[in-house]
């Protein structure tokens, strides 16, 4: 019973000797596996990091990328300075022009303005023609509005019809617009104020 006991015993410490050699090495390959998965771990927080700060650099640099690529407004070209226009009426002002059944009175704006605008007063001197008045033509204008000051007239706009403008009406007629006067009164007289001031008149056929 003795030499038994004794064994066992050397066994146990046999175990312990070996628990203990044995135990250091599991605890270094822990601490190095725990090492690895932390050393991982702050790999992937850079990448991350890294990624973020590109993504970030870019939004930054696509708004200046655009306001590179944005073009520059260009200034616009001053004008001369205009001048007051005064003009009072004055029979003698009205002079033949455009039309030969009609005299014009000039009221200064041409000068005024720098060429930027022309308003003159315009009367029939003569009894409506429909062969020498009514003729189908357009402007070649930016702007262009007309005023009855006395009488009536009746003009024919494209995609209007024949309208019949007495004193106190007024129109515009858009650029190049299609149009004829087709009768008016003795005493009609009419304000036109056009932009800009030369342009040319083109008469069509029929």
């Amino acid at each position: 019973m003795a030499k038994a006991k004794a064994k066992k015993a050397k066994a146990r410490s046999a175990a312990k000797s070996a628990a203990r050699k044995t135990s250091p090495r599991k605890t270094s390959s822990r601490r190095k596996a725990a090492a690895r998965a932390t050393s991982a771990r702050r790999k992937s927080s850079a990448k991350s990091s890294a990624k973020s700060s590109a993504k970030s650099a870019r939004r930054v640099a696509k708004p200046k990328a655009a306001r590179a690529a944005a073009p520059k407004a260009t200034a616009k070209p001053k004008r001369p300075a205009q001048k007051v226009a005064i003009s009072h009426y004055n029979n003698a002002d009205f002079e033949s022009g455009l039309r030969t059944y009609a005299q014009y009175r000039d009221l200064g704006i041409v000068e005024a303005s720098n060429g930027m605008v022309r308003a003159h007063v315009l009367r029939f001197t003569a009894p409506c023609d429909p062969k020498e008045v009514s003729k189908l033509h357009f402007h070649d204008t930016e702007f262009q509005m007309v005023y009855v000051l006395k009488g009536w007239v009746k003009t024919e706009l494209e995609g209007e019809g024949e309208v019949t403008m007495r004193q106190g009406s007024a129109w515009t007629q858009p650029p190049k617009i299609k149009h004829k006067i087709n009768d008016y009164s003795e005493d009609a007289e009419l304000l036109e104020i056009i932009l800009p001031a030369d342009f040319e008149t083109v008469e069509l056929a029929g």
